[in-house]
């Protein structure tokens, strides 16, 4: 069996943002030499998450919507007790999950035809990263 891991690093200008890494994530696949398998695409942070969905920019602001009505800012959160003050953060983490696995097929990323992968930072403005590890045949 093959595998491969790189660290993908990012440090948002903006508290929320939502960043299409599908290139990167099939980048590392093509490196890998893997053929037939999976990657992980997993974010490292508990205010942070990946998903897979449509690279459409309505519905990218119909899910931060949809994330900020389930889970919305506020300053009552019991966890701003510790001193954070990103209780939302780690809800909306929570909604959206924080790794997907996508097939790898004949050396490629064996997505549908709209798939993108996306990582969704919630509590941005400081240093965060994101694991891929390719493995397979």
């Amino acid at each position: 069996m093959k595998s491969a891991t790189e660290y993908l690093w990012f440090n948002t200008p903006r508290q929320r943002e939502f960043i299409n890494i599908t290139d990167r994530v099939e980048d590392l696949v093509r490196r890998s030499g893997v053929s037939e398998g999976f990657v992980l695409v997993s974010a490292m942070h508990i205010t942070a998450g990946v998903y897979v969905n449509d690279a459409e920019a309505g519905l990218i602001a119909d899910i931060e919507e949809w994330l900020e009505h389930l889970a919305p800012y506020r300053p009552d959160y019991r966890h701003h007790a510790t001193g954070e003050s990103n209780g939302d953060a780690h809800l909306k983490s929570l909604l959206v999950h924080h790794q997907v696995i996508v097939p790898i097929t004949s050396g490629r990323l064996d997505l549908g035809p709209w798939q993108q992968v996306y990582y969704a930072e919630f509590d941005g403005q400081r240093r965060k990263r994101v694991i891929l590890k390719a493995m397979g045949e």
